[in-house]
């Protein structure tokens, strides 16, 4: 089986050939679908990847019984601190081992790409001060001096690992306008990106038209190890997006809407891919929220195609030209190019949603799903007042309507100070932390308004000189 035809920018594996030869139609595939389906005709070896699974997939009904596994081998891997370390620690344990019966180090390397970035174990131990960052820095590298030495070693030591610092942003943030390539190119050959990643919302890249989904540590370790991620062959549900969003509802409120209307559908372990002219008018941002959100809906990931608006995002993030017109050529060639339009694909259910019909919203109170629009809020929070738990606060009627008045007082007793104080530059306070005074105020903003030499208002008694 050859699938490997050229193209403006190397060559690729071509999936319009998968149709010619009869496999399958793939152009009927939803866009998610055909994704797998090139990871399975690039890895074709016999071995990790048969015929027979191309077949398989390549053939995809909509709604045909689900009994086949497919055995997806994925472009790169995203880890972020907590699992990623002990990733990091099991190849060295490896290396350790290889080197103790007289093998080359060097056989232990990760076969994909490996992204880590350290986010989650990051620590606040300063806030409300203008170095903040630079402090909690600065307290982070001091706290964790070993882990860090062990990360840069790591980094030094394997050619597939690339570790982002802390403070940069979160895991997700970073992948969405850093380290996502869109399609990667080896030896000439391009493919699309898609990955797996140790955190549940690794869905958020799915607006970027990159399949993933989040795994444990262990199916992470062996991604690593170019052993492919093996699920069963999933339902897709087709979300057909109709219509904008009007003046004054935000990303969140469309958000929630979708939630709510998958939760409903019970989208548990499937596919859901967005379509319509709806989904093309959402920008990128819109997207990635609504992907993000797929452990919230129950589903493997949320799916938006590749399209004009991906491209010019990774140009407005700062990737190259010549790299963003490589991949949307990529596209164009594997005719993936563009949001579908209503009966282009083929979907298990498909699902409708007019954008223009979302209203303002607020999530909760309880849990980030739930959804209560504005005009309805005090009518629904009363009613969830008195219904019982988990839904509600399980509270009495009679204490619906009851106002409780509570005075905090502070921990340490404060100081009375009597009068405005004095202009005196002498009386300037003296700075004991961070830039601060003992009272937490601006030792510069004070001795500005002692010396301040402004029109007075009318009827005040003139200022006393301090020079």
């Amino acid at each position: 089986m050859d699938f490997k035809r050229p193209f403006s920018h190397g060559s690729f594996h071509s999936l319009p050939e998968v149709e010619k030869q009869g496999l399958g139609k793939v152009s009927r595939l939803p866009v998610s679908i055909r994704i797998i389906l090139e990871s399975l005709l690039r890895n074709l070896d016999g071995k990790r990847v048969r015929e027979q699974d191309i077949r398989a997939l390549a053939a995809w009904q909509p709604k045909a019984e689900r009994t086949e596994e497919i055995p997806f081998v994925v472009a790169r891997v995203l880890l972020q601190d907590f699992t990623g370390v002990p990733l990091v620690v099991d190849l060295a344990a490896m290396r350790s081992a290889v080197s103790r019966v007289n093998k080359a180090p060097k056989l232990i390397e990760p076969l994909v790409p490996v992204n880590l970035v350290v986010d989650h174990s990051v620590q606040v131990d300063f806030a409300r001060v203008p170095n903040a960052l630079q402090l909690n820095m600065r307290i982070e590298f001091t706290r964790n001096r070993a882990r860090y030495e062990f990360l840069k070693w790591g980094m030094t030591a394997f050619d597939g690992l690339k570790i982002v610092p802390p403070g940069i942003g979160i895991v997700h943030q970073v992948n969405l306008e850093y380290l996502a390539p869109g399609v990667h190119e080896r030896g000439g050959v391009h493919y699309p990106d898609s990955l797996v990643g140790t955190d549940s919302h690794t869905t958020m890249i799915n607006g970027l038209g990159i399949v993933a989904w989040g795994v444990g540590g262990i199916e992470a370790e062996a991604a690593m190890l170019g052993q492919p991620t093996y699920f069963l062959t999933p339902d897709v549900v087709g979300v057909h997006l109709l219509g904008s969003v009007r003046s004054g509802v935000t990303g969140t409120d469309v958000v929630l809407t979708v939630t709510e209307m998958l939760r409903k559908a019970k989208v548990v372990g499937k596919f859901v891919e967005f379509f319509g002219e709806g989904a093309s008018n959402l920008g990128v941002p819109e997207r990635a929220t609504i992907a993000n959100m797929a452990p919230e809906y129950g589903a493997t990931m949320g799916y938006f195609p590749v399209d004009e608006l991906s491209c010019q995002y990774l140009l407005a993030t700062g990737r190259p030209k010549a790299k963003v017109d490589a991949v949307r050529a990529y596209f164009q060639a594997q005719q993936m190019f563009g949001i579908p339009k209503k009966g282009q694909c083929d979907y298990t259910q498909v699902l409708e949603l007019d954008l223009a019909s979302v209203k303002p919203s607020v999530a909760g109170p309880k849990r980030p799903q739930d959804r209560i629009e504005l005009p309805k809020l005090k009518e629904v929070f009363g009613k969830l007042l008195q219904e019982p738990s988990p839904a509600g606060y399980g509270k009495a009627k009679e204490e619906v309507g009851k106002r409780y008045h509570q005075i905090v007082e502070p921990l340490q007793p404060v100081p009375h100070v009597t009068g405005g104080g004095e202009q005196a530059p002498e009386t300037v306070p003296e700075v004991v932390r961070d830039g601060l005074t003992r009272k937490d105020t601006n030792p510069l903003t004070e001795a500005e308004m002692m010396t301040k030499t402004g029109p007075r208002p009318t009827g005040c008694p003139p200022r006393r000189s301090t020079r």
